[in-house]
């Protein structure tokens, strides 16, 4: 049985379905956002002013107004996985709308295609290098064609793609009511493990372990060599684990973007995003908004078994030697990530 359908019946459980969806948000004065507790519900978030490209139509016309039938199965589950962000940002209001005025800085991860109008939220360990491949071909306009012919360091260079903060406030404005708004999600603690791996245990990471490994062996390791403190390339994941809930790590600044939680870099309880990928059905979900895109036909998403990927396997073994107290408090600095995209309590995780 496909990941998706599977979801779908795991959803049917616990949320409901409901007839409208929120048109999105809007930026008012100095990014003040609409709140998404008193959503304007509209099945059909379409006015005037939205722009479509010229003889086609715009992708969220094709994702509410679906005019393919295989669009238009898709399209139920994705209001489902809406529905779910709503639901957990209402329940959660308290903690998730703390802030209720984002600054230009909180829009940097928001890559805007203008061609196709579309803007992406990229979050680090999700397909992210891919995605950005794939946005520099739909905005390239015929200099690329392959997006893996696109080196991966030159995805990550921000002057290859444009993002909503460089612009002005009414034309973010209009862009995040016109165009389609999506972002890709993974299992939080497989997601932070892929990062551990990746940031900490990569001997060529030296730029990481500068400036992470030496501050978190100083003060979590006892008697740590001066070697050790000097290279910091030796970090444990239980040292990890415990830098990321010490209290005085995000006094001290935010999170690095490859361990930042999704609702911290993306604000679904502030912007309304109208597509949740997920990494457990990347091919899938990705295929399906490049037919939204209306380049399904000559564009699809990049396909390779990765021999080094991190599984849920490798997630539980990290986490066996996690005390159950770390375990619990690192469960609450990701909770709203679970919860917001339907991932389960793992059940390797021994909550207190």
């Amino acid at each position: 049985m496909k990941p998706a359908l599977l979801e779908v019946m795991r959803m049917n459980r616990i949320c409901r379905m409901v007839l409208a969806t929120c048109l999105g948000s809007f930026i008012l004065v100095i990014f003040y956002f609409q709140s998404m507790l008193h959503p304007v519900m509209r099945r059909n978030p379409f006015g005037v002013d939205i722009c479509c490209r010229k003889g086609s139509r715009s992708p969220l016309q094709e994702l509410y107004n679906p005019t393919q039938l295989e669009l238009s199965n898709s399209a139920v589950l994705h209001q489902m996985r809406r529905d779910q962000v709503t639901d957990t940002c209402r329940a959660n209001s308290a903690v998730s709308r703390k802030r209720r005025v984002l600054t230009p800085n909180d829009l940097k991860h928001l890559v805007v295609d203008e061609d196709h109008e579309l803007i992406y939220c990229y979050v680090p360990k999700v397909a992210c290098t891919n995605w950005k491949r794939l946005m520099m071909v739909l905005t390239g306009r015929g200099k690329y064609s392959d997006p893996m012919e696109i080196p991966a360091n030159e995805a990550h260079v921000s002057a290859n793609l444009k993002t909503l903060n460089q612009y002005s406030i009414p034309e973010i404005n209009h862009r995040l009511k016109s165009y389609m708004k999506f972002l890709f999600v993974r299992e939080p603690f497989e997601r932070l493990v892929s990062a551990y791996r990746n940031k900490f245990t990569q001997k060529y990471n030296t730029s990481f372990h500068k400036r992470y490994g030496t501050k978190i062996i100083k003060r979590q390791r006892k008697n740590a060599t001066q070697e050790a403190l000097r290279k910091g390339d030796d970090v444990k994941f239980e040292e990890f684990v415990a830098y990321l809930i010490d209290p005085h790590t995000q006094r001290e600044e935010p999170f690095n973007e490859h361990w930042q939680t999704v609702y911290s870099l993306c604000h679904p309880c502030h912007i309304h995003y109208d597509l949740v990928g997920k990494y457990e059905t990347l091919e899938e979900d990705s295929n399906y908004v490049l037919q939204l895109a209306g380049v399904g036909s000559y564009l699809k998403f990049p396909t390779y078994a990765k021999s080094t990927r991190t599984t849920d396997e490798m997630t539980t073994e990290f986490f066996q030697n996690i005390s159950s107290e770390h375990q619990t408090q690192l469960y609450e600095v990701y909770k709203l990530d679970f919860l917001m995209f339907n991932y389960s309590v793992p059940s390797y995780l021994k909550l207190e």
